[in-house]
């Protein structure tokens, strides 16, 4: 327990041989149990993820009930309405097998590969049936550090925030250890993120260390998560549709010897895409199904007529060079356009900001 509140830890692993069973040994002891998913490796982790636990069992000497922490536990754990549903109950058993707990690990095997997103789903998922308070994530791979954790659990706990992030950005000296490669994605795909999440102050969104109350793990619609590498990108704009608060917590990454797996051209492609695709779904949800807001109206009228600009001004200047007519006009009017439609998208903005200013806090020390 951490300051009276369950703490669930998932921790994904796929080919992490050599990794996971230090992540394990070096959990804090106020972590209440770890949600070990195997995402169908090919080496040693499975086996090193049942070795780690054994020793970690011995070590803690902890004893669980199953099926749950402890009465206390899942008595804390809130409300039926907060309870995992049967649907998403159904969906961890067709996805994984959950193997009984050894000590506080809960050790996990996907039937099939499913990604390092699908994986911290199945964790969620798990989680939620047993009703944890607190359900942080960590890396497989030893990046995160463990001492820092406490950081991702206050806001939480102080009910300052529903979702703690960590920021590798905030802070120069922890930007300075980040690959130049990395930074320079991360910086785009945070830009993208703020558009897409309306969660603007919030950097460094690919960051997979954080912490999520059961509140909002319940109601964040989970059982939809994107399942690919740009799933916490994907997590905060369903947060933001559902009004839940953000912290933004200043951590540093470790680097290691560990390599990833990641296919940046596959990755870019598809996270992009998914980003569009939730925009238009947020603005919807949240400005026009679930409230009002003319923000929505501004964004789309804006982006629309911006586009025309860019259209008119890629005619101009063919029926100039081909056609030999004559620039000025077309060129005044398509610039007319698009310069109108990008101040709708910039008021817009501005709006989207002011509506989420609540939403989110810096956490610095």
């Amino acid at each position: 327990m951490y300051r009276e509140h369950s703490v669930g830890v998932v921790v994904p692993a796929y080919n992490e041989e050599g990794f996971v069973g230090d992540v394990i040994r070096e959990m804090p002891e106020y972590v209440d149990r770890m949600y070990l998913i195997d995402d169908c490796s090919t080496d040693g982790t499975w086996e090193e993820i049942l070795e780690a636990a054994e020793k970690d069992a011995e070590k803690t000497e902890l004893e669980f009930d199953e099926g749950a922490l402890t009465a206390e536990v899942v008595a804390d754990g809130g409300g039926g309405d907060s309870a995992v549903p049967d649907s998403g109950a159904s969906m961890l058993e067709q996805r994984a097998v959950v193997h009984d707990a050894v000590g506080r690990v809960v050790p996990i095997q996907h039937r099939e590969n499913l990604g390092a997103g699908g994986a911290i789903k199945t964790g969620y998922l798990a989680a939620l049936a047993d009703r944890v308070d607190i359900v942080p994530t960590v890396d497989g791979d030893g990046q995160m550090d463990l001492s820092q954790l406490p950081k991702l659990l206050d806001p939480i706990v102080e009910d300052e925030a529903d979702y703690a992030k960590g920021n590798r950005l905030l802070y120069k000296e922890f930007r300075s250890d980040m690959p130049p490669f990395r930074f320079f994605g991360n910086s785009i795909l945070t830009f993208l993120t703020k558009i897409a999440s309306g969660y603007w102050k919030t950097m460094d969104p690919q960051n997979g260390y954080t912490a999520i109350s059961h509140y909002a793990l319940a109601n964040v619609g989970i059982e939809n998560m994107y399942e690919y590498y740009g799933y916490c990108n994907d997590i905060l704009v369903k947060l933001n549709a559902k009004g839940m608060r953000v912290a933004d917590v200043a951590i540093p990454a470790v680097y290691g010897d560990e390599e990833s797996s990641i296919d940046y051209t596959t990755y870019i492609r598809k996270v992009s895409g998914m980003l569009l695709r939730n925009f238009f779904w947020r603005l919807k949800v949240k400005y026009l199904v679930l409230d009002f807001h003319p923000l929505a109206l501004f964004y789309l009228f804006g982006a629309a007529t911006a586009g025309l600009g860019i259209l008119g001004g890629l005619w101009s200047l063919y029926a100039t060079l081909v056609l030999g007519s004559g620039l000025f006009i077309r060129a005044s009017v398509s610039m007319m356009l698009f310069t109108m439609g990008s101040m709708f998208v910039m008021f817009a903005m501005l709006f989207d900001m002011q509506v989420n200013e609540s939403k989110e806090v810096q956490v610095k020390d």
